[in-house]
């Protein structure tokens, strides 16, 4: 029977007529055309949003713009590979007119307009909005790391120059040594196979140059106040990944839990996310415009100022606690029962352990008892001879009322995962976004955004249809 064939590459055909007719009634480009329209640029802090009255006519930035979120929809995030699509891709050439802007005016668009990008996702989170896509009722909050262009090689911390600095001296001493016995050696048949006395000073030149400038960084450092430092990017920082030491950044978002679209984002150079808490969460609640608003995360953000923050915003958190680990087989602080009402502490041997003093400058109250130097099972809980004193925080009711919610309620802690981890395996995974491509915080920031625009633009289509979508833009 034979093989399908197509046709012969020499058969005259005829194409449509125009190049509208290769995009079809529901293809998400005449979305992403329609959105890109409505917009007004100037006011969304667009560079060269108005052409010039002079000059050599500019690429209109709403094309790019349409270029960039169809990019980012696509897995195509390269200047240097959309610059290619559009002289190969039907869809880019439909979206912009086919105008082929070269790569450098691509990637200058994007590093000049991080805030407008910003803005955008805004925008579009607003139409979300009107369109009933967002709940409003419960967020789910996470973290992730998503690698920066700095390598590991490139970022220093004091332990990694002292190290460096020591290696290099060592080998001068060594390359010296070479040059001392070079020196003492007579006859070409001894010093055959070994380097001569110039080729081991350039050697020592060159470590001397690199000395140097470990000196420089190490100066830098010390002068900044920074614990680390990266020379690619200055912003980035070397965090614990799954993959292992990298230099990333922190990327934030807050997912609603209706239809798992991306409410707010941030970006920080934080290694944790334990300060990450309120910024994000108070974000999200202006951007969906409720009053109340709960809102669940993993022991990561466990910090008492950021909940307290949340629950006079009016915002509800659900989040365990930490395990404390017991490192030296004594009782753990969690093993002492706090009474609120009488505002003391039970210990596992059933003393009360009352108010004694409290630290300003840290927010800390200390609570002990006098029994322990008679308590039969001291040596479980202290070494010291004045006995076991515990810490509390100040507003730590916060924190104790919202690790109880979470416990009272493990359905909601395990919503958390489906919700908030679920934006971020599609991003990194299917839409292979998880490291940046431009340099600087607020350029990440921008960046990332422009991520998370393209995923609540495909889930949204994905949701009610490109008609419907485009119906809601009137």
């Amino acid at each position: 029977m034979g093989f399908k064939k197509g046709a012969s590459r020499k058969q005259i055909i005829l194409f449509p007529e125009s190049v509208d007719e290769y995009v079809t009634p529901d293809n998400p480009v005449r979305f992403i055309d329609v959105f890109v329209e409505q917009l007004d640029l100037k006011e969304l802090g667009f560079e060269r949003a108005e052409p010039e009255i002079e000059g050599r006519p500019a690429f209109d930035p709403r094309d790019l713009l349409r270029l960039f979120i169809y990019g980012y929809m696509n897995r195509i995030c390269s200047s240097r590979k959309l610059e290619r699509e559009t002289r190969r891709n039907v869809e880019v050439m439909w979206l912009i007119g086919k105008v082929e802007p070269g790569f450098r005016t691509i990637s200058d668009f994007r590093k000049d307009n991080t805030k407008a990008l910003k803005n955008v996702f805004r925008q579009f989170t607003m139409l979300c909005k009107r369109m009933g896509l967002f709940g409003g009722e419960l967020i789910a909050i996470d973290g992730s790391k998503f690698k920066a262009v700095n390598s590991r090689e490139k970022n220093y911390n004091q332990k990694k120059l002292k190290k460096l600095i020591a290696l290099t001296d060592e080998r001068i001493d060594q390359y010296l040594r070479e040059m001392k016995e070079a020196d003492e050696v007579e006859g070409e048949a001894e010093m055959k196979g070994r380097p001569s006395a110039d080729e081991l000073n350039q050697k020592i030149e060159e470590l001397k140059k690199r000395k140097g400038h470990l000196e420089e960084i190490k100066k830098t450092l010390e002068e900044s106040g920074e614990t680390q430092i990266s020379l690619t990017d200055p912003d980035a920082r070397l965090m614990k990944t799954r993959q292992g030491t990298r230099v990333c950044y922190n990327a934030q978002i807050a997912v609603d839990s209706k239809h798992k679209l991306i409410a707010t984002t941030d970006v920080s150079n934080d290694r944790t996310d334990q300060g990450q808490l309120s910024g994000v969460a108070l974000e999200a609640k202006q951007t969906l415009g409720v009053e109340k608003l709960e809102a669940i995360t993993d022991r990561g953000y466990y910090n008492n100022d950021e909940v307290k923050k949340c629950e006079d915003a009016g915002i509800t958190t659900y989040m365990d606690k930490p395990r404390a680990p017991n490192k030296n087989g004594k009782f753990t602080r969690d093993e002492f029962i706090y009474d609120a009402s009488r505002d003391v502490y039970k210990c596992p041997a059933g003393q009360e352990l009352v108010y004694v003093s409290k630290e300003k400058a840290r927010g800390l109250m200390h609570y002990a008892t006098k029994a322990c130097s008679s308590c039969a099972v001291k040596k479980k809980c202290t070494n010291s001879i004045n006995g076991r004193t515990i810490k509390r925080l100040v507003n730590e009711a916060s924190l104790e009322r919202t690790v109880r919610r979470a416990r009272d309620n493990p359905e909601k802690m395990k919503l958390r995962k489906e919700l908030a981890e679920h934006p971020f395996g599609t991003i990194k995974s299917a839409m292979n976004q998880g490291s940046f491509l431009l340099k600087g915080l607020s350029k990440v920031t921008g960046e990332f955004s422009l991520t998370a625009l393209a995923y609540n633009m495909k889930r949204a289509i994905n949701i009610v249809g490109v008609k419907k979508m485009m119906e809601a833009m009137g």
